[in-house]
């Protein structure tokens, strides 16, 4: 039996006693005896120290924002319309949010999604070229990245051929 005093049980089983004396076999008091103390202003400065030192980029992706859209080249996909989905991807080279953790220093992905419907439902493409670059184009203006990629896919395209997808990638670069 291990005790306050750490001696050995004649019996040759260790056990952990609670400070009330009496074995128990689990962890009772223990963490009240060792003091861990307040580590998080330690950890703080420790992460500042690194931010310092270290340069930060931060890539954001959001993939497979899912809309219905009236864009296509044939007059049924623009009156019907159909399901596309939109990949987006943009670096920021100066992101504070590494360091504050907090959303004002970063691009909120909420926004960005809201940005690429409104783009979507702006107006009719016939192409995804088109559709991408003006979704490029929006993103750019609206949240200040240099560079966008965007991926528009049809999940079901209307072509005589069997098909999973067909993607369409833009990319764009001030």
């Amino acid at each position: 039996m291990i005790t306050g005093d750490e001696t050995d049980s004649p019996e040759g089983d260790d056990e952990i006693v609670s400070t009330g004396g009496e074995p128990t076999g689990e962890l009772d008091g223990l963490d009240a005896a060792v003091d861990f103390g307040d580590t998080t202003d330690e950890l703080d400065d420790e992460d500042e120290d690194l931010d310092e030192s270290v340069d930060t980029a931060v890539s954001i992706d959001i993939t497979g924002l899912s809309l219905y859209t009236h864009h296509g080249v044939t007059a049924a996909e623009r009156e019907i319309g159909q399901r596309l989905l939109i990949d987006v991807s943009f670096e920021l080279e100066a992101c504070d949010a590494t360091v504050t953790d907090e959303l004002d220093d970063t691009v909120d992905y909420g926004a960005v999604c809201e940005q690429v419907w409104l783009a979507a439902q702006d107006r009719s493409y016939k192409t995804l070229e088109r559709l991408g670059s003006a979704i490029c184009d929006r993103l750019m203006d609206h949240f200040g990245v240099d560079a966008v990629m965007v991926r528009c896919t049809k999940p079901q395209p209307p072509i005589p051929l069997p098909v999973g997808d067909i993607s369409v990638e833009v990319w764009k670069e001030r």
